[in-house]
């Protein structure tokens, strides 16, 4: 008489299998929500777009602090930024992510309103961010917007820009403006936020005839980088293109980069400094990753928080 044997269930190897990996992305989580989101860094970048014989200048270009109460380690680290001493700050908005941060975000900014400084807003500068659903982004900015059917929370946007401009910063919400800075004359455009369809181009700033033969130099500053509004300040002879946004993707695949950018620009685009082209022109734009994220989604994964800092020298001249 011969008996049969059943088969070795496979159940406990998968069981293992799965357990690992949720033990993984628990992992994974806990990294981005409490290491990788306060591991900042500085980026530098270089561009040759000054005038002939202009000395170096430097931009600290800050975006995305999605600030709360309580968030000590942010703050000192952007108390700390004042030691770069800037010749120009320029924030790019998203600077709040509670309704009670607009008095120690100030203070945490105040060692670098010290510098000249230009800023325009983001969508959470007037509203608080809310809960929503992350597989929406890989449907698109359109989504999330028509997402927006209750009532949002909104903020005290004019106390925060009363703030900036109390510290000298100023405000190119929708405007242009030149402000000579080391001896060369920076002409200015700003829009209100793209994101939430609010951009109106004011031009560059007109002044006496002649200007345009001076030197100066034109820069463009939004928070969201849609194509419509780079291909506009591209076509406009902008010379440098500061935005934000994108978080850099905020939660990235090493070795592949992001996976959205919360508009329609390019995902390979969402952090870096690049060259836009439109009709024949072509401008550097630099996406900053940003330094925080909202506080509903408090993490991030291979794209560290970051402010980007802008080293600006002479064209080279032809011979």
């Amino acid at each position: 008489m011969t008996s049969t044997q059943a088969a070795p269930s496979r159940l406990p190897a998968w069981g293992a299998a799965a357990g690992l990996a949720v033990a993984a992305g628990a992992g994974a989580v806990a990294y981005g929500a409490f290491i990788e989101r306060h591991n900042f860094e500085l980026r530098e970048e270089s561009l040759a777009i000054l005038p002939a014989g202009a000395e170096p200048f430097t931009i600290l270009h800050l975006s995305d602090i999605h600030f709360s109460p309580g968030q000590n380690k942010t703050a000192q680290w952007l108390r700390n930024l004042a030691a770069l001493e800037p010749d120009l700050v320029v924030n790019t908005g998203d600077n709040l992510s509670h309704p009670e941060a607009i008095e120690p975000l100030l203070d945490a900014l105040q060692p670098l309103m010290r510098f000249p400084g230009v800023f325009v807003p983001g969508s959470n500068d007037y509203f608080a961010p809310r809960l929503k659903n992350p597989l929406a982004y890989f449907n698109g900015p359109s989504t999330l917007r028509s997402g927006r059917r209750k009532q949002p929370v909104a903020l005290n946007t004019s106390a925060l820009h009363a703030g900036f401009g109390v510290g000298g910063w100023v405000d190119l919400t929708n405007r242009a403006q030149s402000i000579p800075l080391n001896g060369i004359r920076f002409d200015f455009s700003g829009v209100d936020d793209p994101h939430l369809n609010r951009e109106r181009y004011a031009g560059w700033p007109r002044g006496a005839a002649g200007q345009d033969s001076a030197p100066h130099v034109k820069i463009a500053v939004a928070h969201a980088p849609y194509q419509r509004v780079l291909d506009h300040f591209t076509a406009a002879g902008a010379e440098l293109i500061l935005a934000g946004h994108t978080h850099g993707g905020q939660v990235c695949v090493p070795g592949y980069g992001a996976l959205v950018s919360n508009c329609d620009l390019p995902t390979w685009r969402a952090r870096g400094l690049h060259d836009w082209e439109f009709r024949g022109h072509v401008t550097p734009v630099n996406v900053s990753a940003g330094i925080g994220t909202s506080r509903t989604a408090p993490f991030r994964f291979a794209c560290r928080p970051e402010a980007v800092m802008l080293t600006l020298t002479a064209k080279q001249t032809r011979h």
